[in-house]
């Protein structure tokens, strides 16, 4: 078994101590941190930090480095187009490399038909784009999308998300028009029902109650819907759940708004979490996982939906060269490999963790698509009590023993490793998990 992570020092590290000092003068407390990791490289799977301590990466950057850590193919192909061509607005100007890219998305998203893409930077930039396209296109108004999720910290895309308090306290007024449903969160069912008998009530609620009492679906422009909830825990819905939407929004026709940001891009087993459900969306919204680490994002839809005009939308460093080629190369990098190992190798640690589950009472659900794994703790199989003090500790415990983990959720731990992930990187992974889980059980 190779020998990592290795921990030299204690943590934080007498270096890492400097930068958290300054960090706190200096930088926005907006974001959040789990625990004080200051990172001077990484390759890989493994990350190094300001004082040499080396950690094995659960996380890929949050989803991000879906090729690991500064792959060689992917600074080649950085380093190249950098001595190309670096920046030229894609909002005035014509780049090649944003038409090969736009192509090959075309290709590979749900759909044999041809489809167009407005890039971005970031996620949240993503779907913003697909918020006004949705209304441009539809000429409607109202917007619909879950609790539990997460679309970004915009203004428009934080009107659609309802993931935690804190994310939206004290920005309000949001976009107007946006309604908020249940999700197939069949763990903790909104309706207090069990998938065999539910008959898809979330879905049923919608067409006899929302729509009969309050809002008219001829009046509703689309439906958000991350696919795989993201930071909501990782909260993958029964097949039925999909198609039942789906079909809503044909009855109605209703733009079905994928948001792929977390789940796409290989993350999942396919290139596309829709691929499980077979569902084609008529607007995808990409980000994490497309360039390997550099900031692209891209809201990819029928070429008909696409049809506004000149100067309804853009942005300046939207598809930045250097971006697009990261892209690129990361496409080619999944279709030769990476996305079958995320299949294979998340297969395996799921069988994995649910033998966990079995043996610690504090699991209460195991989940996942491919590398989109979590595990939910509860302080009681029976009430399903929430058990955040005992999930902090754990991603705590963890980063002290060289395992970088992150939660999601109220109470769940997310397991995101790059699509390089190996066998033996799974195993030491599970090794400090269960150390932890010990630790915190007095097992």
């Amino acid at each position: 078994m190779k020998k990592y992570p290795c921990i030299q020092t204690q943590l934080p590290g007498t270096h890492a101590l400097q930068y958290l000092k300054k960090e706190r003068k200096f930088v926005s407390p907006s974001s959040t941190k789990s625990y004080p990791l200051v990172v001077k490289n990484a390759k890989g799977m493994l990350v190094t930090d300001v004082d040499n301590n080396v950690f094995l990466d659960f996380t890929a950057g949050v989803a991000v480095c879906s090729t690991g850590h500064n792959h060689d193919q992917i600074i080649t192909a950085i380093s190249n187009q950098a001595n190309e061509l670096i920046h030229m607005s894609g909002a005035d100007f014509y780049n090649p490399l944003h038409i090969v890219l736009a192509e090959k998305l075309s290709a590979i998203c749900p759909g044999s038909y041809t489809k167009k893409t407005f890039f971005g930077n970031s996620g949240a930039e993503a779907v913003e784009a697909a918020f006004k396209l949705a209304r441009y296109h539809t000429k409607r108004s109202i917007v619909i999308a879950f609790y539990n999720a997460f679309h970004g910290r915009t203004m428009g895309a934080l009107s659609l998300t309802a993931s935690k308090l804190n994310q939206r306290k004290h920005f309000l007024p949001l976009i107007p028009e946006v309604i908020h449903i249940p999700y197939a969160y069949c763990y903790r069912c909104h309706f207090g029902l069990t998938p065999d008998t539910c008959n898809m009530a979330c879905i049923t609620w919608v067409r006899e109650e929302l729509f009969k009492t309050k809002v008219s679906p001829e009046d509703v422009a689309a439906i958000f819907v991350e696919i795989v909830q993201g930071e909501g825990g990782y909260v993958v819905p029964p097949k039925e759940f999909h198609t039942a939407l789906y079909q809503l929004t044909r009855d109605y026709n209703i733009l079905y708004v994928a948001d792929e940001v977390q789940s796409g891009m290989g993350r999942t087993g396919k290139m596309f979490a829709a691929e499980h459900f077979g569902i084609v969306p008529d607007i995808i919204t990409i980000a994490k996982g497309i360039a390997s680490g550099l900031p692209l994002s891209a809201m990819v839809a029928r070429e008909d939906v696409m049809d506004w005009q000149p100067g309804s939308h853009a942005s300046t460093f939207g598809g930045n060269p250097v971006s697009c080629q990261a892209a690129i190369t990361t496409i080619r990098l999944l279709e030769e490999g990476l996305i079958d190992n995320a299949a294979k190798q998340g297969a395996y640690m799921i069988d994995e963790l649910k033998k966990l589950e079995r043996r610690y009472p504090v699991i209460g659900d195991v989940r996942g698509l491919g590398l989109m794994l979590a595990v939910e703790l509860v302080k009681d199989k029976e009430t399903k009590a929430y058990a955040v003090e005992e999930r902090d500790a754990i991603v705590e415990r963890a980063f002290y023993k060289g395992l970088l983990l992150l939660s999601c959720g109220r109470s769940a731990i997310r397991f995101c490793p790059p699509l390089i992930v190996s066998k033996n990187d799974m195993d030491i992974a599970l090794s400090i998990f269960e150390e932890c889980l010990k630790e915190i059980t007095n097992k």
